[in-house]
């Protein structure tokens, strides 16, 4: 084990964490650390702090915090394994044998990787070489190439009871395994199990590093569900992820075409644009628009033009602008998606589509038109509204003051009306969002909120000294015996907190070069990011031997509190006694 926490250590410094968290996002200088917006919430000021002096990060929104391994297990929803392989593939560094029979998903995930490229090219072969040519023939009709059916790895599901699962059995993969990837279910009435594919055209779903992660499913006649996405799993979570994000990312353009199905990103792929891609069956989340900002510096949303394709656009515009991603409309007249737009007008004109689009602002304030008949007084003063509560949300004042005058003109509105509209919605605004951060505040305050630490909330001295005690072992490993001895981990009040005290106590005493890379493998990136939270909380507060006693006093004096079945008829009398004195 040893071995291994050298090898780790290693790697940490073959990993530089400014390095790699800047291959996800844009780090900006801040005195001696690094900040940016998080990559794990949606912020518009910068909360997350990179320490390169510590090799750590710590976010000062959302808690989430570590070092290099933490992080790539956070940004890439692996285990501490898979992190640490990943980061040995980038360095070039060879990973050592391993000894430790600490549990980890890293088997299972590997079987289920496994499975999906076995399943993958089942699809694959049973489409341009099986019997049933349904499939085929649904993709020539579409006027997909060879090529691009290989590229994308498309396949077909025939209607079979349980061809797939029969072929995973065979080559070794038990009946729940084949659950566990969500490519079988059980049945309720024999119990036997079957696959969840049948009858379908198939696409496959990969991921950034090439693995197939998941399956999407069209059926060809009237069946229900029309579409059918493989369910969550231990390597898929359909929100987080992105149909040809693989593709994508590789891509030259500052922009990326967001779609809004699968054969849609294929067109789009197939006539030359390689920055096509599209959510898994669901509306943009905000892990997706995170996802699509370390790519992009731009959106292009090419939505259908119905009025659903419509509303998630509005959505989708929101998401995007919480992550600072401008945002651009596609205007498609005379098709109502990008596929069926490129078949009838060509690729030249869905090019110049793009470079024309509208961008967010616009189409917000074309969108405010609907249902009202502006020629009337009463639609007049409702598109007052509307385009003043469309203006009112643009942040930079000097694009805003280009849109007011844009839309005056347009819509004959005296520029000092709009204005004052605006002037007037926006304090409200303002009003209104620091009255929710108050009610937020009292909602955070009223109810318990350390989930890794929970006993925190009713032991609030006692953490708060416990926390003092460790933010010193942190920053002096080489007191750790001294520490001890003035705060032995017995006297701790809550579980975490020990628990954390005596692995680093333990970490400290036992190693010459002390490092904190060994918590990403006995602690979960949450409570890593409670543990680096103390040291990046506390780092102007000064700590000293004296602290450190005054906070061991807290703990010795600490007097458990009894539940009522424990109490004396004596101890209830020095209650009453200390209540009336």
């Amino acid at each position: 084990m040893a071995g291994y926490e050298e090898f780790t250590l290693e790697l940490r410094n073959a990993n530089p964490i400014d390095s790699v968290i800047s291959s996800y996002v844009q780090l900006k200088k801040r005195g001696r650390t690094l900040v940016c917006n998080c990559p794990f919430h949606s912020e518009k000021t910068p909360s997350f702090t990179v320490y390169p002096d510590t090799q750590s990060f710590y976010c000062f929104g959302c808690g989430a915090g570590g070092d290099v391994i933490t992080f790539t297990m956070k940004a890439e929803n692996l285990d501490f394994i898979e992190a640490v392989r990943l980061l040995a593939e980038r360095s070039g560094m060879a990973l050592p044998e391993r000894n430790s029979n600490a549990p980890d998903n890293s088997h299972r995930r590997t079987r289920i990787y496994e499975m999906n490229r076995i399943t993958a090219n089942f699809f694959y072969k049973n489409l341009v070489s099986g019997r049933d040519k349904t499939g085929l023939d649904y993709f020539k009709q579409r006027q997909l190439s060879a090529q691009t059916i290989k590229k994308f790895g498309l396949g077909y599901a025939s209607d079979s009871w349980d061809e797939l699962c029969t072929l995973l059995t065979s080559k070794g993969y038990s009946e729940n395994e084949i659950l566990d990837a969500w490519l079988g279910g059980r049945s309720q009435k024999n119990g036997r199990i079957f696959d969840m594919f049948r009858k379908r055209v198939m696409f496959p779903i990969v991921d950034m590093r090439g693995n197939v992660i998941g399956f999407g499913g069209r059926v060809l006649d009237d069946s229900k569900p029309k579409y059918l996405n493989t369910s969550k799993t231990l390597v898929f979570d359909k929100g987080s992820n992105l149909f040809a994000m693989n593709f994508a990312k590789d891509s030259d353009s500052k922009h990326i075409i967001l779609c809004e199905g699968y054969m849609d990103v294929i067109a789009v792929n197939q006539a030359g644009f390689d920055n096509a891609v599209a959510t898994l069956g669901t509306a943009i989340t905000p892990d997706q628009a995170r996802l699509l900002s370390r790519y992009a510096e731009e959106v292009i949303i090419a939505y259908d033009s119905d009025g659903a394709g419509q509303a998630a656009t509005r959505k989708a515009i929101s998401h995007f602008s919480d992550v600072g991603l401008r945002t651009r409309i596609l205007h498609m007249d005379g098709a109502k998606d990008p596929d069926e737009y490129i078949k009838k007008f060509g690729v030249q004109r869905f090019r110049m589509l793009i470079d024309k689009s509208n961008d967010a602002n616009n189409f917000l304030i074309d969108r405010c038109e609907n249902e009202l008949d502006i020629e009337t007084e009463a639609g007049k003063v409702e598109l007052l509204k509307r385009v003043s509560k469309v203006l009112a949300d643009i942040p930079s004042a000097l694009e805003r003051e280009v849109y007011i005058s844009r839309t005056a003109k347009k819509y004959d509105f005296p520029v000092d009306v709009l204005k004052a509209h605006i002037d007037s919605m926006m304090k409200k605004n303002s009003n209104s969002d620091k009255k929710n951060e108050w009610n937020q505040i009292k909602i955070q305050t009223a109810m318990p909120q350390d989930k890794v630490n929970p006993e925190a909330v009713k032991h609030k001295k006692e953490a708060k000294a416990e926390e003092t005690i460790i933010c010193q072992l942190l920053r002096h490993p080489e007191d750790a015996v001294k520490i001890r001895e003035t705060a032995p981990p017995e006297i701790f009040v809550t579980d975490f907190y020990k628990r954390v005290y005596e692995a680093i106590l333990s970490n400290a005493e036992n190693t010459d070069n002390f490092s904190l890379v060994f918590l990403s493998e006995v602690f979960s990136p949450e409570e890593v990011g409670k543990i680096h939270g103390i040291r990046a909380k506390n780092l102007d507060i000064t700590i000293n031997a004296a602290s450190i006693s005054a906070c061991a006093d807290v703990l010795k004096n600490h007097h458990p509190v009894k539940s009522a079945e424990e109490l004396t008829d004596e101890d209830v009398l020095n209650a009453f006694s200390k209540k009336r004195h």
